[in-house]
């Protein structure tokens, strides 16, 4: 069941994800080879506070930072270290915004350096997979219809939907009800309308669709190693249509 929103709530949420997307701007522009993922880290909750925010990760569930930095076989809740990105990695930037009361949550993964065909296609089919998530997600439809947008397109794009991880509703706590799973039955689930706000995040893998856990007990990665990729957006169902939370525009 969602937690309704109302349209003042919303208001406060899209101020909140737009400051979110423009922060995710500046960490993607630089993440490049040779640059640790704790700078990536310290940076992102520099900007966050000078935005009038809060970050929504750390602390949750004892997670130690503000920014999830997740590298190649890594799907979601990296903790950002030491290490330097390498030419050829593929690094997922997980973010999450408190404002005025509020959380929004976004994710990308980008490509460090050169990377090549398979990689890249692995990015480009998972960022459409959201794209279509989104597209799909109208009032009257159900959150059983997006993930299987979502499933459809992994299988045809010759992919592997992570199983085991989803997507969630979200507003005052970070993760709220309902799961927004990447799979599901068309016409099956909760019923999308007006004033649900809820995060879409696709995860594909390139070989095992199944997960384990990080040595550090945190981090999520693919059982086989195979790269993994991600993407996100907070969406709410308005009566003006299904707006993206966490754009710029």
């Amino acid at each position: 069941m969602f937690h309704l929103k109302s349209e003042e709530e919303i208001k406060i949420m899209r101020k909140g994800g737009r400051l979110l997307a423009e922060t995710m701007e500046e960490i993607k522009r630089r993440a490049l080879p040779g640059v640790t993922t704790l700078s990536l880290n310290d940076h992102a909750q520099e900007l966050i506070l000078k935005k009038g925010g809060k970050p929504s990760f750390k602390g949750y569930k004892g997670f130690p930072a503000a920014l999830c930095t997740s590298v190649n076989e890594v799907i979601v809740h990296g903790i950002p270290s030491n290490y330097r990105l390498k030419e050829g990695d593929i690094l997922s930037l997980d973010l999450g915004f408190f404002y005025k009361g509020f959380h929004t949550d976004m994710a990308v993964t980008v490509p460090i350096g050169d990377c090549q065909g398979e990689v890249l296609r692995l990015l480009r089919e998972t960022k459409k997979s959201l794209k279509r998530g989104i597209k799909n997600s109208r009032e009257g439809n159900t959150l059983g219809d997006v993930g299987n947008t979502i499933s459809r397109h992994a299988k045809k794009s010759g992919f592997y939907v992570i199983k085991g991880l989803c997507g969630h509703g979200i507003g005052k706590e970070v993760h709220e009800e309902p799961q927004v799973l990447n799979e599901g039955k068309r016409r099956k689930g909760a019923k999308l309308v007006k004033g649900a706000v809820f995060c879409i995040e696709p995860m594909f893998s390139t070989g095992s669709p199944y997960i384990k856990e990080h040595d550090d007990g945190m981090a999520i990665k693919t059982a086989d190693g195979s790269l993994s990729a991600h993407f996100e957006h907070t969406i709410a169902i308005t009566e003006k249509g299904t707006k993206v939370i966490t754009g710029i525009d």
